[in-house]
């Protein structure tokens, strides 16, 4: 066989092979019960204006996260699942799962031992997220107590009354030959391995101030500047330091030193004692510290609204549809409202309409097998804060969750579609599950009859619009995702987005596919699959 006709059988066999795949995936067949078209056909142009005329007006002051007009956004999203019938989810008591992001640093931090101030992060250092803010501290009495452990092996507080006191103690355990009175072993405890153990001890005994001496600070320091100048949001409302923990400051063996003063003799026999006995004995130290604590607090608080349809199938109701889209916006510039009627009153639209569709449908005694969750997130412009916050805390399991079927921008026109509003982009399908792909398509093929484009979806598209949306955070703990978008427009995060320039006829063709799809998969035998090896599937 000569070159050039082994180059055409190759060129043969890639085309069958291809003909043969597409065949394959337009003859993929819908399996759900039931006919959802009469569900679909209640998602309608008039009821998503009259929805969204709500949610983009000024008066929602452009739906900022924390601020009034989101609160006021995410209660009137509550009102109409009411309205439709889906009832408060049992677990949260209502439908509003509470978000917060908390940041902590120090605004000003200073310590003094007499007349000599010592450097932050150079020869002491502070945890802000396990302190409280307070005002300029003098202290004039340092009692030493050990190693600040109350155990029932080995306790410095046993006989001892600290409250309002500042106190001075070790890091660590004491040991002997290298067994621990406190475990009576080689093995540590955890007053070694938690260091919020000692703190919350000394809160407990009404500790003012912990001084702890950190032997290996320099190397610590090392270690743990990163953490300690973190000043970035982190999930949840921050700990109740003030009722769990006494102040704290972990200061160096030199600093030891100019505390102890002339008191040296006696603080080594005590400690020497300590290391030979087990035995505490505590040592009042006169001296004369200046302590500034003042910290930096910002927090972000929210609200997720769930809307949950438990599902009509004893088995398969425990497996959960998401149907996503978040809510908010970016507020207000001055008297500039940024209404967001795209971004995403469109998709926070859509899926209140779906979510009747699917009410509608239980109603009727015919829906849908699985529970489906719809969600309208929050935070979603400060960086997919309310999905990330779900995905670490979840209202129900992840592991039950088959997929989430997210909605981001639908209701405006592409210019590359001008002449043909009948499409949408279509992104994350096939990362995760070649099914979910398929499930699509097919939905599209047998009712809705759209332009499907996957510019976006391409790995190497340059907008790397798959990481942007709130499906990305489900799709990192493996959760097959779809995202429905119809791309941005020159109004995006502008004041001009607003609802005169919303294609209302379009949206309805939208939502009608985003259902049949969500129904297909809530509906069908099998959940579908991850199949794909990425990074995301963690496979």
């Amino acid at each position: 066989m000569n070159k050039i006709t082994q180059l055409f059988f190759l060129c043969l066999c890639v085309t069958t092979f291809l003909s043969a795949q597409n065949a394959m995936d337009k003859n993929f067949e819908l399996t759900a019960p039931n006919n959802p078209v009469p569900f679909a056909e209640t998602i309608t142009q008039a009821d998503m204006k009259a929805i969204l005329s709500v949610l983009a007006a000024d008066d929602m002051e452009g739906r900022e996260t924390g601020t009034p007009g989101n609160a006021k956004a995410a209660k009137f999203i509550a009102s109409k699942l009411a309205e439709i019938g889906i009832p408060e989810v049992e677990k949260l008591g209502g439908y509003f799962q509470n978000i917060a992001f908390t940041s902590e640093s120090w605004e000003d931090i200073k310590l003094e031992v007499g007349d000599k101030p010592y450097r932050h992060l150079w020869e002491y250092y502070s945890f802000s997220n396990l302190n409280t803010d307070r005002a300029p501290k003098t202290i004039n009495e340092v009692v030493f107590l050990g190693y600040g452990i109350d155990d029932a092996n080995y306790s410095d507080y046993k006989g001892k009354n600290v409250k309002g006191k500042t106190i001075l103690i070790y890091d660590g355990e004491p040991t002997k030959n290298g067994v621990s009175f406190v475990t009576k072993s080689k093995a540590i405890s955890e007053w070694t391995t938690d260091r919020k153990k000692k703190l919350a001890t000394a809160h407990k005994h009404g500790v003012a101030t912990v001084l702890i001496v950190d032997g290996n600070l320099k190397n610590n320091l090392g270690e743990l500047r990163r953490q300690l100048l973190d000043g970035r949001m982190k999930k949840g409302a921050g700990e109740k330091t003030a009722e769990l923990y006494a102040n704290s400051i972990y200061i160096s063996t030199d600093i030891a030193k100019d505390i102890i003063g002339d008191k040296t003799k006696k603080f080594v026999k005590r400690r020497k004692k300590i290391e030979k006995k087990g035995k505490s004995k505590s040592l009042t130290l006169p001296t004369n510290i200046a302590l500034t604590q003042s910290k930096n607090i910002n927090q972000l608080l929210g609200d997720n609204i769930i809307g949950f349809i438990e599902g009509t199938d004893p088995v398969l109701k425990n497996e959960i549809v998401v149907v996503s889209a978040h809510y908010d916006h970016i507020g207000k510039r001055g008297n500039a409202v940024y209404n967001g009627a795209d971004d995403n009153g469109s998709g926070s639209t859509t899926i209140l309409e779906i979510a009747q569709a699917f009410a509608k449908a239980k109603a009727d005694g015919v829906g849908p097998r699985r529970s489906v969750m719809m969600i309208w997130l929050t935070g979603e412009e400060k960086g997919l804060l309310g999905s990330d916050y779900y995905s670490e805390f979840p209202v129900f399991p992840l592991e039950n969750t088959v997929v989430d079927v997210n909605v981001d921008m639908v209701g405006r026109v592409h210019e590359k579609y001008e002449d043909n509003p009948n499409y949408i982009y279509v992104i994350g399908a096939d990362r995760l599950s070649t099914e979910l792909h398929k499930i699509n398509e097919a939905a599209n093929d047998k009712y809705s009859n759209l332009v499907l484009d996957y510019t976006y979806n391409d790995e190497n598209d340059p907008n790397r619009f798959y990481y942007r949306s709130d499906h990305y955070n489900f799709a990192k703990k493996g959760i097959p995702a779809i995202f429905y978008f119809n791309g941005t427009h020159a109004d995006y995060h502008m004041i001009s987005d607003t609802i005169e320039k919303i294609n209302f006829e379009k949206m309805e063709k939208i939502g009608r596919l985003i259902f049949y799809t969500a129904w297909e998969l809530a509906n069908r035998d099998k959940r579908i699959e991850v199949d794909v090896r990425t990074s995301e599937s963690g496979r």
